[in-house]
């Protein structure tokens, strides 16, 4: 018996009831750290996308590429290993989000601050909205996400237009007609060194990218993870 106040008042671990205490402990704990990864591809003015296929996330930071002339700056893209996962670290994406930008010149010497409010923008909009696609791109295997139409902006304003007076209109309009696309239950796991992109790609019967530059950015919600060794 044990008796109350005793010295061995706790039975000894591994008796009846009592589970066995393990000698070691665990040696490694995974460290999360939540971040969106985003690229992002300009078209200039009068490009035809018709059956086109345009790679994302395939330049990194300060370099040229994706249509851009210029280097891409940190509103164009995050990327600091161009096209894939740095060793050490993996990265688990549970949403997608898209957005629909336009220049005020028809290369990129000009700024991506243009209001889509006009007729022309709105229908080069509807084009992108309704003839595109998203696809993972994987070293060999390609994975379609989902139509440009429900892979929403992730905020914004929508359908927000009104005319003034002839010819004039004020407002904005963007692709917030869909949600972010999420991967609840499943993310998609890029490990540590996996190579990948996103791949835009668009119908048969896209419309050409109108006067100005049209810039299209995507972007991954997620966490990198990786392992931490103790003890």
């Amino acid at each position: 018996m044990y008796g109350y106040g005793s010295p061995l008042s706790v039975p000894p671990a591994g008796t009846a009831g009592v589970p066995a205490v393990p000698m070691d402990l665990p040696k490694n704990l995974f460290r999360y750290g939540e971040q969106s990864l985003w690229s992002t591809q300009l078209f200039q003015g009068g490009t035809v996308v018709a059956n086109g296929t345009f790679r994302l996330f395939a330049t990194q930071l300060g370099r040229v590429g994706q249509g851009f002339t210029n280097a891409l700056t940190i509103a164009e893209t995050n990327i600091k290993n161009a096209g894939r996962i740095p060793n050490g670290v993996a990265y688990d994406v549970y949403g997608v989000s898209a957005a629909f930008f336009k220049a005020d010149a028809v290369n990129d010497t000009g700024d991506i601050t243009t209001a889509v409010n006009d007729v022309a923008d709105t229908d080069e909009l509807a084009s992108t909205l309704y003839n595109a696609c998203l696809s993972w791109d994987f070293t060999q295997t390609q994975v379609d996400i989902a139509p440009f139409s429900l892979v929403g902006a992730g905020g914004g304003a929508f359908g927000a237009v009104s005319t003034t007076q002839n010819n004039t209109s004020t407002g904005s309009l963007q692709n917030g007609n869909g949600s972010i696309w999420l991967y609840r239950k499943h993310p998609v796991a890029l490990p540590g060194a996996t190579t990948f992109s996103i791949l835009l790609r668009y119908g048969s019967r896209a419309a050409a990218t109108g006067t100005n530059s049209t810039a299209i950015r995507v972007a991954l919600i997620g966490y990198y993870k990786n392992v931490i060794e103790i003890g």
